[in-house]
Parts: C-alpha cells; structure tokens; sequence
C-alpha cells in the first residue's frame, strides 16, 4: 500500500518512516512519501527496497495536496504542525499549518481517495477551563492556547469528512512525548524532555512549572507503535467516534526529576533549575494531567509502564545505551 507521512522531518516522523520500512511492520507498504517543509533524509532509513519519494513542500501551496494524495494513497499520517510555543508567537503561521494544512489535505482526499485512512495527530491541548479529573472524549474542548485552538478545530472537521464518508479520518489525541531526542523545540511543554536530555549531556534544565505540576506523558516508541497500530484497526472501529485519546502516564515534575535521580545519578539530577515563568505555567496548568483513555486500552493501543522506563528508552534509542560521563 501507498503511506504518506507529513512532517516527516520531525522527530516523530522520521521514527514512524524508519517503523514502516522495517521488515516486521504492521502496515503492508509498498511506497512512502515524506513529506516536509525541508525533504526529508531517509536514506539511512531504507533497507527492504521499499520506494521512497522524500519531497520538500509547503502543505496549503495551491496544487500541493493533489501532488502527494493520489487515487492509489492508502493511509495518510498527518503530523505536520506547528508547535504550541511558536503557535502562540505567530498567530497566522499556527492556523496556516495546523488548520488550513489540515483542511487541504483533507479536501484532497475527498476529491481524489475517499477511502484513504487518515490519520491525524491531535493534542491534550484541545481541553481547558474548568476540567474534570480524567476527562473522554466526548468531554467538550476548551483550548487555553492557539495551538490547541487550532487543533480541535481540525478535530471537528476531520471528524465531519469521516461522517460523511470523504475519508476515513482517525483523530488520535497524544500526551506530551517524552523524552526527545535532538533539539529542543519550541513546545511549552519541551522542559519535559530537557529534564533528561540537557542534564545527561552535563548541561542546566530549567524546569518553569511547579514541581507538583503534573503532566500527561507517552514515549516516541509507544507513540509510534500506536500510530501504526491507528492505521490497522478496522473502519468500524472509528465510525460513529472519531476522536480518540491515547493513554498515557500520570507524571508530576518533580518526579521527573526523582526517576532522573534512580536511573542517571544524583549529578544529573542535581542539574535541575527550577525557575518560575508565569505566562507558560498557566498555560501548562490548562491541560489536563489525565485522560480517560479506556476506549484506546480497549482497541489494543499500547501504554507506558513507568518514566524510569522513558528514561531508559532515550539512554537506549538516542545514547546507544551509555550514559555519558
């Protein structure tokens, strides 16, 4: 089958690719385009003789949704976005990527592969004011950010292109992915990967939230098995709901920091600054440090153990599995 995979550059992204052209996957793939503002490099990624299209483009350009979604595309991950941090400095350049992106794609399908399975990634962001201790999916968003804004508005359209059959459009809600690899990004919620990443490379993190902050976290790989894992559920598994929040780990930060302590040692540990920013603690404090998620435990999604076991998985997937002096 033909996949597509939008900000395919990403963190996400290239680990999702490098997921599907592994011998052992659990989608079929026979082509795969990636796709990003920037092309994508892949070639480390490709060992089976699958093809591979890397192509640099700009989503809501005029033509560019027709040019990756064709009669024969199969399944669509969208993941392009722009994240929360940037998406409250740039008003316009949020909405552009996390909405009309969306629309247009989502259009592309309705007029050339209705029965594409589209995947879209969505956010804890969606949900705010006054909250619940869990709150489902079918708890109505209240976003505190434009980046949640936007979201859920792509929520809701992506859920009425699935009602009425223009693609079969699967809105999977993700808690904060921790740790990452690389650079740090402009998430609000970045702190929670710079926590293990910055210290165990002998550097400060400055924590800006409470220490009884609590978040809602999954790691890159569970987040990646369970967006293939998306893709291979039957449509009637997704056809009156839409929507679906994927489990998760209940995490306060200075937790965090504790199980950074037991698995790295009291020095990285003690690397930590806790320094207070207002502004981005509210907004931290909007999202919910929970979901319901038993719907997705249900349809066989896959849920983190422990952050001892995040940490782990960084030091192994991004150190080669040694911590450096």
């Amino acid at each position: 089958m033909k996949v597509v995979i939008t900000g395919a550059a990403g963190f996400l992204g290239t680990r999702l690719a490098k997921a599907l052209l592994a011998p052992n996957s659990a989608l079929p793939v026979s082509e795969l385009v990636l796709v990003d503002m920037t092309a994508p490099a892949y070639q480390p990624l490709t060992t089976t003789g699958i093809p591979v299209r890397a192509l640099a483009l700009d989503l809501v350009a005029p033509g560019v949704a027709e040019q990756i979604i064709e009669a024969d595309t199969a399944v669509f991950f969208h993941l392009a976005a722009i994240v929360s941090g940037n998406a409250e400095k740039d008003f316009d350049l949020g909405f552009r990527v996390n909405f009309d992106a969306t629309r247009a794609m989502l259009e592309a399908a309705r007029r050339r592969a209705s029965n594409m399975v589209f995947i879209m990634t969505s956010t804890v962001a969606v949900y705010g004011g006054k909250l619940p201790d869990a709150p489902d999916e079918d708890f109505a968003p209240m976003p505190q950010t434009s980046y949640g804004c936007a979201k859920a508005m792509a929520e809701l359209l992506a859920s009425e292109y699935g009602r009425r059959g223009w693609a079969d459009a699967r809105v999977i809600r993700l808690p904060t992915v921790s740790v990452r690899g690389g650079r740090a990004n402009t998430a609000i919620s970045s702190f929670a990967s710079d926590i293990v990443r910055e210290t165990l490379e002998g550097r400060d993190a400055t924590v800006p939230v409470p220490p009884e902050l609590c978040m809602w976290l999954t790691g890159p790989a569970t987040v990646v098995h369970n967006l293939i894992h998306a893709a291979t559920l039957p449509a009637r598994a997704w056809s009156s709901r839409r929507v679906l929040a994927l489990p998760g780990l209940r995490v306060r930060a200075r937790d965090m920091v504790a199980a950074l302590g037991r698995v790295c040692g009291p020095p990285c540990a003690a690397r930590v600054r806790w320094e207070a920013q207002p502004r981005l603690a509210a907004m931290m404090a909007s999202v919910p440090a929970r979901l319901d998620a038993r719907r997705a435990l249900e349809l066989g999604f896959r849920e983190d153990e422990s952050y001892d076991d995040l940490i782990r998985e960084y030091i192994r997937d991004d150190l080669g599995g040694r911590i450096p002096e």
